[in-house]
Parts: C-alpha cells; structure tokens; sequence
C-alpha cells in the first residue's frame, strides 16, 4: 500500500470511529449494542493488564501461524502432485471445493475426541481449513503456467524438480499467494471460534469471556485485537511475496 492509500486508510477509519462515537453519545445506537469507540479503547489497558490479553494475543498469533505455515508446507506439494497428475487433479479437485465450501468448524466435537481439549485441536482445525485453498490455487497456479515456460526448462536439461522448483513455481506464486491468504482468513476465523467456543484460550476466549460478563467494551477491545493480529498476518504474506517476486 503507497503512504497516500496509508494515510487515506487511516483517515476514513478516524470519520468512522467519529461517526460511531456520536451515534453512540447520542442514544441512537444502544451502548449495549455498539459502545463509544472511547470506551473501546479505554479498556484496553485493563485487559492487558488484568485479562491477559497480551498472552491470548501471543497465543492465536502462533496457533494461527502454526497452521497457516503446516499448509504452506504440505499444500504447496500436494498441489504440484495434482497438477502434475492431471487425473489425480481432475478427480480429486471437485472434492477439494466441496470441502472448501462445507463448515469444517462443526466437526470440532470429532476432533476433541482426537486430540483432547488442548491447542493442538485448535491448530489442527486452522490447519484442516487452510490447507484447502492452498492445494487448489497451487494446482491452478502450475496448470496456467505458459508451455513457453516448460519448452525453457526442457532446453536448458532440466530436470523435472529442477524445472518445478526454479520455473514452474516461481511462475505459479501469484496464484499460490492468493491460496495462502484465504488459508490464512480461514485459519484464523477457525481458530477463532474454536477458541471461543471451546474456550482453550486466545482471543477466542477472551471474547467469549468478556461477553459472559456482560463486559461489551472489553468484548469489543478483543475483537479490535482480532483485527489488528489479521492485519499483521496480511502484511507478512505482503512483505514475504516481495521478498520471493522482488520484481
């Protein structure tokens, strides 16, 4: 993003806060409902302070990235093999998309069997989500890629994991960036919940907690927190994109 997109960004969340915190002041939208953006922020110190919210912040951080780098690891394969396969591809990726598409995050009763009441069932379900996209949009990534491409590899007596890995997949990281960051919402929406619902830990659990006591500024704090730990994730995937597509 350019320092004018920066700073116009910054600039409509300020008119927005400034609405809501009007409408709030006013009585027309219920402090039940949506309190003054004030009080949002006014109650961050307390929860660092005395909720944890640093720690649960720390926790989701590295349960998210934990899932989102174990989908990278395995998707990324998986989905060259499927390209590479065209059989295997076009059998397999229909059932890729209907599991895409289907709410994984009912199914964490079947994983607290499996794995306990611990983080490990919460990085599990993240990995189970993200791992999706990642394997459709890396097989559609090497599919796309120019024959001009390959008839390169084949002039130069490449082998063909040579050719994958200094042609095929440089080529293809547009599209497999693009998997990695719905992987990424879908992790981190999934973790989430199983936080919140389950109530292992993280920012999950401190929303949950602070809407059990009826605390809705608190409970809008941690979902600021939310946001801001999705946003540090982006710029990550942003930064390392240019480091591997300099150009």
């Amino acid at each position: 993003m350019t320092r004018g997109g920066s700073i116009g960004s910054i600039g409509l969340l300020v008119v927005v806060a400034a609405g809501l915190e009007a409408l709030s002041r006013s009585g027309r939208v219920s402090a039940f409902v949506m309190p003054p953006p004030s009080e949002i922020l006014a109650a961050i110190p307390a929860l660092v302070l005395h909720e944890g919210l640093g720690y649960a912040t720390w926790l989701t951080f590295q349960t998210t990235f934990a899932a989102t780098a174990a989908a990278l690891l395995l998707g990324v394969p998986a989905g060259a093999v499927l390209a590479r396969r065209r059989l295997l591809g076009q059998a397999y990726e229909p059932w890729l998309e209907a599991a895409f598409a289907a709410p994984i995050i009912l199914l964490y009763p079947l994983f607290l069997i499996f794995f306990g009441r611990s983080l490990v069932t919460v990085a599990v379900m993240g990995f189970v989500v993200a791992v999706i996209p990642v394997i459709i949009k890396t097989r559609e990534g090497i599919t796309a890629v120019r024959p001009v491409l390959h008839n390169l590899a084949l002039s130069l007596h490449m082998t063909p994991l040579q050719s994958l890995a200094k042609i095929v997949l440089p080529a293809a990281l547009p599209t497999i960036f693009v998997g990695l960051r719905l992987g990424l919402i879908y992790a981190m929406i999934n973790i989430v919940a199983v936080e919140f619902l389950v109530g292992i830990g993280g920012l999950g659990f401190v929303v949950a907690d602070m809407y059990d006591r009826y605390d809705i500024p608190s409970m809008y704090s941690a979902v600021v927190f939310v946001i801001v730990l999705s946003s540090l994730f982006f710029l990550l995937i942003e930064r390392g994109e240019r480091w591997l597509r300099p150009v």
